[in-house]
């Protein structure tokens, strides 16, 4: 039976994490779920701080041309009652190196989006030799402590919003990069992101805030690719340029016309990049 578009699009298939093996590893603080694609070097998808692997799914289809994607749900996202055992990023740093000793990958590379990113790189320099390459798209040196950030983080933090709110949604225009025309590809997004629970969201946003590399940046011995919109608010060309001169090993590419969802919005461009940064590892 052939679907209608009407039902892609109310179902966000055309985005979403359709197809591929599903599975569950069971760590040490939870079982999260895993959803692998192609066939090939495993690459590690680590997703961001709302909407879970399947907000990724059609970055993570573009990926498996030449990869075995493997990308799994962060602690909290299916289970919002873990934040009652407090954790931090080493915690879930720490997750994602029992998630690769589950799967028996002895030194992947793995591509962290946004929160996602940070968690790779905290990783990558609490444990230098785990990883063979990384690559982040989202998130630099720090996340920068914009009002936009601070906002969001109060707002999640004391007010229940409703998910299906047209004034509250217009706040994801602003991860897009510029205003976003009403339409499968924004209603996807907003739905997928409000099925993180609003505490989950709020603890992560703390946790963004608090990470910084600073005086850290000599542990990453792995080749890095940092990938930003140039229209990301959360990721300053500055902080890019301090990257590019402290670390040997990095390549920084700048997406023209793309802002904190370049994932969503540009799959295969930003596939494309990291599968020619990885080809050179």
């Amino acid at each position: 039976m052939k679907a209608s578009a009407e039902w892609l699009a109310a179902s966000g298939a055309p985005f979403g994490a359709i197809g591929g093996r599903c599975g569950y590893a069971h760590l040490k603080h939870y079982s999260a779920e895993y959803r692998e694609w192609g066939e090939g070097p495993p690459l590690v998808l680590v997703p961001g701080l709302a909407g879970g692997f399947e907000l990724l799914g059609a970055l993570a289809r573009a990926l498996a041309d030449g990869f075995r994607v493997i990308s799994y749900q962060l602690r909290g996202e299916d289970d919002c009652f873990a934040l009652r055992r407090r954790f931090g990023l080493a915690d879930l740093a720490n997750d994602l190196a029992e998630f690769l000793d589950w799967h028996g990958l002895e030194r992947p590379a793995v591509f962290g989006v946004s929160f996602g990113g940070a968690i790779a790189l905290e990783l990558a320099v609490r444990r230098p030799g785990r990883i063979a390459a990384l690559a982040a798209q989202g998130v630099a040196t720090r996340f920068e402590s914009n009002l936009i950030q601070q906002v969001a983080a109060s707002i999640l933090s004391g007010i229940p919003l409703p998910a299906d709110n047209p004034f509250v949604n217009q706040f994801f225009n602003l991860f897009f990069g510029a205003r976003q025309a009403p339409g499968p590809l924004f209603e996807f997004v907003t739905r997928q992101c409000w099925r993180t629970d609003q505490s989950v969201m709020a603890h992560r946003f703390r946790l963004m805030e608090q990470f910084d590399l600073a005086g850290r940046l000599d542990r990453l011995a792995v080749p890095v690719l940092f990938l930003a919109g140039d229209r990301d608010l959360l990721v300053s060309a500055r902080s890019l340029q301090t990257l590019a001169g402290q670390l040997p090993r990095c390549r920084v590419v700048r997406l023209v016309d793309c802002g904190h969802l370049a994932c969503v919005t540009h799959p295969c461009r930003v596939a494309d990049e990291v599968r020619r940064f990885l080809q050179t590892c």
